[in-house]
C-alpha cells in the first residue's frame, strides 16, 4: 500500500516513559518495546516519526536519533529523575508547552497525525491535535477501570483523576487502537467509545531476536551454561517489573507448594526484572521467599536487553506470566517465539497471547496451589512440554511487528482521511475563523488559532 501521499510524518507522545529505557526497570515495559519496534518499522516504510518523552536526566541530548527517520525528543518537564505516575499529572502543563513549542518552530502541517500512548500522553495529544489540526490516535495500553476491577492484594486503585482523564481522551480521539478484541469491548462498554472508531491491532514480537532453536535440548543446555544456571534444575522464569500487578509473589508462593509436593525435584524460579518507580531492589519479593523458606531456590536478576532475554527464555523449562491484568502480555509472546511453553493467568490479552492447552496453560485465579499444579503439569511432562513448545513457536509466528504496523497504517490512514474530509466540508461551509479560511495554515487540514 502506498502511504506516502497520506502519511509523511507522525508525532508520537510517550510522556511517562521513553522507548530508549530498558524494559523491566522503573515504568518501562511492553509499551516501550511497542513504541520502539513500531516507530522503527514505520520509518523503514518511509514514514518519519518523532517521539516526545519527558527528560529524566540533565545529560540527555534534547534530540536523539535512534534509527534513520526516528527521533526521540526529550522535553524538560519537572525535576530530572524518575517520578511516580501519581506525580506526573502535575507536569502535564509544562510537558504540553514543550511539545507545542517544538512544533511551533516547524512549518505549518509538519505532522500529519498524533499517536498518544497511555492516558497521560493522551491528555497532551488531545490538546495538541486541536492546535495542529491533525487527527489523534490513542492507545491506552492499560485501562484504569479494568485494572481497578482486578487489583492485586496491597495494590492501590487508580485515582479518579486518571478515570476522568481516560474518559476525556477516549471521547476526543479520532481513532482508538486496542490490542485485542477484549480491550475493544472494554473501551466500548466501560468508556462508551464509538465502536466505529476502534481498531484492533495486536502487538507483535521480534521474530529475528526471539526464535526457536533447531535442537531445543542442546540450545537449552548451552543457554544454561552461558547464564550460570544448573543444567538439571526445573527452571521457571518470570520476566517483568516486580510489582503487585505482575504477581511474582504468586510464583514464590507456588514454589513453596512445589517443593512440598515434589521434594526430590530441583525447582528454581528465575526472576528477571526491577521494581517500578525507579528502584532496582526487589527486597519485598526476597523477603517473601525467606519467609516461605525458598530463598535458595529463587534467583533474582536485573533486566536485560532483548537478545539476552531470549537466551533466558531458551534456558527455561517454562515461562510464567501470573499478572492480575495485562492488556496483551508481550513477555508471553516473546517466550513462545523461542519455543518455550507459557503458563499464564487467564486475564485480559493473555488469553489471546497464549493459545490455551496448545502453546501453554491458562490458569484461572491466583491461588498458589493452582499455579503449582499448572507449573508441575508442564515441567514434569517432557512430552507435553515439547509439544507445547513446538506449538508455541508456531503460535508466536502469527504475530510480527510488520503485521502490527500494517494495522497501524490502516488506522492512521482512516483517521487522516476522516479529518481532512471534515476540514474540506467545514471550509466549504465557511466555518473557519468566522467565515475566513487562512489557507496557509490549513495545509493539510490545519486550523489557525488565535494567539499562536
Amino acid at each position: 500500500m502506498d502511504t506516502a501521499p497520506a502519511l509523511r510524518r507522525i508525532a508520537t507522545i510517550s510522556l511517562h516513559t521513553s522507548p530508549l529505557a530498558q524494559p523491566g526497570t522503573g515504568d518501562a515495559g511492553g509499551m516501550n518495546v511497542y513504541i520502539d519496534q513500531t516507530t522503527r518499522r514505520l520509518a523503514a516504510r518511509g514514514i518519519e516519526v518523532e517521539v516526545f518523552t519527558r527528560a529524566t536526566s540533565a545529560h540527555q541530548e534534547p534530540v536523539t536519533e535512534v534509527a534513520p527517520g526516528v527521533l526521540v525528543r526529550h522535553i524538560v518537564a519537572g525535576p530530572f529523575g524518575g517520578l511516580d505516575k501519581d506525580q506526573l499529572p502535575g507536569e502535564l502543563c509544562s510537558f504540553t508547552a514543550g511539545v507545542l513549542r517544538a512544533e511551533a518552530r516547524r512549518d505549518p502541517g509538519h505532522y500529519d497525525l498524533l499517536h498518544a500512548h497511555y492516558w497521560l500522553s493522551g491528555q497532551v495529544g488531545y490538546l495538541a491535535k486541536d492546535r495542529w489540526g491533525v487527527p489523534l490516535v490513542f492507545t491506552a495500553h492499560t485501562l484504569a477501570k479494568v485494572k481497578n476491577a482486578a487489583l492485586a492484594q496491597g495494590d492501590r486503585p487508580e485515582p479518579r483523576g486518571r478515570l476522568l482523564g481516560e474518559e476525556q481522551v477516549v471521547a476526543e480521539a479520532d481513532r482508538l487502537v486496542a490490542n485485542t478484541s477484549a480491550e475493544a469491548r472494554e473501551l466500548v462498554d466501560l468508556y462508551r467509545a464509538d465502536p466505529a472508531r476502534v481498531d484492533v491491532v495486536p502487538p507483535g514480537v521480534d521474530l529475528d531476536v526471539f526464535r526457536p532453536a533447531p535442537d531445543r535440548r542442546a540450545a537449552r543446555a548451552a543457554a544454561r551454561s552461558e547464564l550460570g544456571l544448573p543444567a538439571d534444575d526445573r527452571i521457571v522464569v518470570f520476566a517483568g517489573r516486580v510489582q503487585p500487578l505482575k504477581a511474582p509473589d504468586v510464583l514464590v508462593s507456588a514454589l513453596a507448594v512445589l517443593l512440598a509436593r515434589h521434594p526430590d525435584e530441583p525447582w528454581r524460579l528465575v526472576v528477571v526484572g526491577g521494581r517500578s518507580g525507579g528502584s532496582t531492589e526487589n527486597n519485598w519479593l526476597v523477603d517473601l521467599a525467606e519467609q516461605l523458606g525458598v530463598r535458595d531456590h529463587v534467583d533474582v536478576r536485573p533486566p536485560v536487553p532483548a537478545a539476552q532475554l531470549a537466551r533466558v527464555f531458551t534456558a527455561a523449562d517454562l515461562v510464567a506470566v501470573p499478572s492480575h491484568n495485562e492488556s496483551f502480555g508481550l513477555v508471553a509472546l516473546e517466550a513462545q517465539a523461542t519455543g518455550t511453553p507459557v503458563v499464564a493467568a487467564a486475564v485480559g490479552g493473555l488469553t489471546t497471547a497464549v493459545a490455551g492447552e496448545i502453546s501453554g496453560v491458562l490458569v484461572d485465579g491466583h491461588d498458589p496451589a493452582d499455579w503449582a499444579t499448572a507449573l508441575a503439569r508442564v515441567a514434569l511432562d517432557p512430552a507435553l512440554a515439547a509439544r507445547m513448545g513446538e506449538a508455541a513457536a508456531r503460535h508466536a509466528a502469527r504475530f510480527s511487528w510488520e503485521v502490527t504496523v500494517d494495522g497501524l497504517i490502516d488506522s492512521y490512514t482512516r483517521a487522516v482521511a476522516a479529518v481532512r474530509s471534515d476540514s474540506v466540508r467545514r471550509e466549504q461551509a465557511g466555518w473557519f475563523l468566522g467565515g475566513h479560511v487562512d489557507r496557509a495554515r490549513t495545509t493539510p487540514g490545519r486550523i489557525l488559532q488565535a494567539g499562536r
